[in-house]
């Protein structure tokens, strides 16, 4: 009791104070409103202050699921002893990573260049005109574990700006030149070939752990973008290993704790090996790229659980995750009521008070619930053992288990419903969107489902009409605001998801939309010197250096889906500028992909659409007519590929899609047309000559 008394009064405390952060709309600087630290947002009013004062600035970064980001928010943002010695010896401006990448980018470089490491928390000293000289992550309020306490390195870093400005500068000069020079790119002297993908094979199946799925060890994060390039190697090669270490980890993450063996979707990453403890945060671009894994993973080998997984973490998300304006919400925390995973994880005396003693018996030995627990003496829902095997073991049958499995998730999930939900970050994040937009469209043709065509539908509408603004993308909307001019990510993300929406629908409008908004993005943010994108367009707020990205990490970067954008548009319009622009961003990153290739999934994917001869399917015919071809078009893995879909008499498709042009429906029928280096074959009207035809098994050019 004294402890709860004690947590009241300091959120007392708390709330004596209010900062400018209570002007803001994102969840995580409205967090920081009542600190007793007096926070400016990024922006001239803070940068006039340090430059007036001659005060360093303090910039701390973090986003609204971060779990240490609220540790560090309790310990010495809420200290008011704490807030005293930032108040007196910096200007200190609090930044949501998700709003603003582009600085989180710039700043989370400079601190891995200082310290070797890096993540959120960050923590970031800067001089007035905001070039880095200091920084790390978390740290703790006291000395402990061999790191400084927090008001020491305040103490240190004000005393060092004061008495020994020439140190300061100078490093801040090395830092910014580094930084500068990390931004510049060579195009490599070798030819983009299909070694390099061989290559990157290799590097990955030398780091694929056999046993559990994924790669390397603990954390393990689930690389969806470098599981999909095996696929396309499987699709390439034939190389049985490829897919089989796809369908391994796809089978062990979905049964792990990192999945939400109750609701769908996926947590952040597991914490083990073996996917058990996740970080109980949901991201919205992970259940995106996992969709889209599932989704290749069914089409690549008809098994009817990874379109499960695909379905349930699609619902998850519409659930969850999708405002009435069509827009969807970036992240769910991991922390509810202070705890991490608290809303998660089960005793076994509650699952047996829930279902009863025999439904509970099997419930539990399916799901591996103990009187011990898994984590922290409580219990995260996972599956150790196929059905068949629980089964023997308890000594019913299969369907008799499944029905009490069926009966328990849906009492539990109820249950759980009634529990103080984590928190949800209800900001929209363009380009996070986008990928989520490409799998909701993506999956309506794979599954046949016209309700994910809706919401792709929808979300589609909502970005171009409420955060597409005076001919520019924004970055981000909350509250009936949309703001920041948009980054690459946005731009590259949104031209993908609507390349996948026209192929999907047919509908000419959402390519008219990709061409525009692609000839905006190459306006804003191509280096005509250099070559590649700039992750800042021309519109927006000129920073201390201008980065490319070209990294694929938690998202891909804007330069890979760009690229492999590019490329898909070239095909599908004509325009060769767009293929020699893509081609140029591989070149660019053909050496970085060749000595890391885990850091290029998506990338790798772009190299292997480039160096493939796609394949350019035309269906022509009415909707209901044209859907037994479009079914054996989508559903088989073809990654290298356009889709075109028209109706009997499109000229407006026709005018900016080549592919079209002399295309009609034969004899009255729905048509398929398919071409493939230069070549065409014969157009044929039933789903068993086009599958004859897309399995290379038949035709002759016409």
């Amino acid at each position: 009791m004294a402890e709860h008394e004690s947590e009241h009064g300091a959120s007392e405390r708390a709330h004596k104070y209010t900062n400018r952060m209570i002007h803001e709309t994102s969840p995580y600087l409205l967090q920081h409103a009542h600190n007793p630290v007096d926070w400016f947002p990024w922006g001239e009013e803070a940068f006039r202050r340090a430059r007036e004062e001659d005060k360093p600035i303090l910039l701390s970064i973090g986003y609204s699921a971060c779990h240490w980001c609220h540790v560090l928010m309790h310990e010495s943002f809420e200290n008011e002893e704490t807030a005293r010695q930032m108040n007196e010896q910096f200007v200190n401006i609090k930044v949501d990573r998700e709003e603003r990448p582009d600085l989180d980018q710039i700043y989370m470089n400079a601190v891995q260049m200082m310290t070797r490491h890096g993540g959120w928390p960050l923590t970031v000293f800067l001089t007035p005109d905001l070039v880095p000289f200091y920084g790390g992550t978390y740290f703790p309020p006291v000395d402990q574990h061999q790191m400084p306490g927090f008001p020491r390195i305040l103490a240190a870093v004000a005393e060092a700006y004061r008495t020994r400005p020439e140190e300061v500068r100078q490093s801040a000069w090395e830092i910014l030149s580094e930084l500068r020079r990390m931004s510049v790119a060579q195009e490599s002297s070798e030819a983009v070939n299909p070694q390099i993908l061989d290559n990157a094979y290799r590097g990955l199946a030398r780091s694929f752990d056999p046993r559990f799925g994924g790669f390397g060890g603990a954390p393990k994060f689930p690389s969806s973008m470098n599981l999909d390039f095996l696929l396309r190697i499987y699709e390439r090669t034939g190389d049985a290993r490829a897919l089989e270490m796809v369908t391994h980890s796809c089978r062990m993450m979905a049964r792990g704790g990192m999945y939400d063996q109750l609701d769908g979707g996926f947590h952040r990453y597991s914490t083990d090996a073996r996917w058990l403890v996740p970080h109980f945060e949901k991201m919205l671009y992970d259940n995106a790229l996992l969709t889209r894994l599932y989704l290749h993973t069914y089409q690549a080998t008809g098994e009817h659980f990874f379109r499960q997984i695909a379905e349930e973490t699609l619902a998850y998300v519409r659930r969850e995750m999708l405002d009435e304006s069509g827009a969807f919400y970036s992240t769910q925390d991991a922390d509810s009521e202070g705890v991490e995973g608290k809303f998660f994880v089960w005793d076994r005396e509650e699952v047996e008070t829930l279902l009863g003693p025999e439904d509970a018996r099997l419930f539990c030995a399916y799901y591996d619930v103990t009187e011990g627990g898994n984590f922290e003496e409580r219990n995260i829902l996972h599956v150790e053992r196929d059905a068949a095997e629980v089964a023997r073991a308890e000594n019913v049958t299969v369907e008799r288990l499944t029905e009490a499995l069926n009966r328990g998730r849906g009492r539990l999930f109820n249950e759980r419903e009634t529990r103080v939900k984590p928190g949800r970050d209800e900001k929209v994040i363009t380009a996070w969107n986008g990928l989520m937009l490409e799998a909701f469209a993506e999956a309506s043709a794979v599954l046949e489902r016209e309700d994910y065509r809706e919401v792709a539908e929808r979300n589609a509408e909502f970005i171009l009409d409420t955060v597409f603004k005076d001919g520019l993308l924004l970055h981000v909307y909350k509250d009936g605001r949309a703001k920041h001019v948009g980054f690459l990510d946005d731009y590259a993300f949104v031209v993908s998801g609507l390349v996948t929406l026209y192929e999907t629908t047919g509908r000419v409008r959402w390519l008219e939309a990709a061409v525009s908004l692609t000839d905006k993005m190459v306006e804003e943010f191509w280096d005509e010197e250099g070559g590649g994108l700039f992750y800042n367009g021309r519109s927006g707020e000129k920073l201390i250096v201008r980065n490319k990205d070209y990294f694929d990490n938690a998202t891909p970067s804007g330069n890979s889906v760009a690229a492999e954008a590019l490329l898909r548009l070239s095909v599908l319009t004509g325009n060769e500028g767009y293929r020699r622009k893509a081609v140029n961003v591989l070149r660019l990153v053909r050496d970085a992909v060749e000595r890391y290739p885990s850091a290029f999934g998506y990338a790798l994917g772009a190299i292997d659409f480039h160096l493939s001869t796609p394949k350019e399917i035309v269906v022509v015919g009415e909707a209901e007519q044209a859907r037994p071809l479009l079914r054996e078009v989508w559903g088989r893995y073809l990654p290298n590929k356009v889709v075109v879909h028209s109706s009997i008499d499109d000229r407006d498709a026709a005018r900016l899609v080549p592919l079209l042009q002399d295309r009609t429906a034969q004899g009255g029928r729905a048509t398929a047309y398919v071409c493939q280096n230069y070549t065409c074959l014969q157009p044929v009207n039933t789903p068993e000559e086009l599958a004859a035809q897309l399995e290379g098994n038949a035709g002759r050019a016409a």
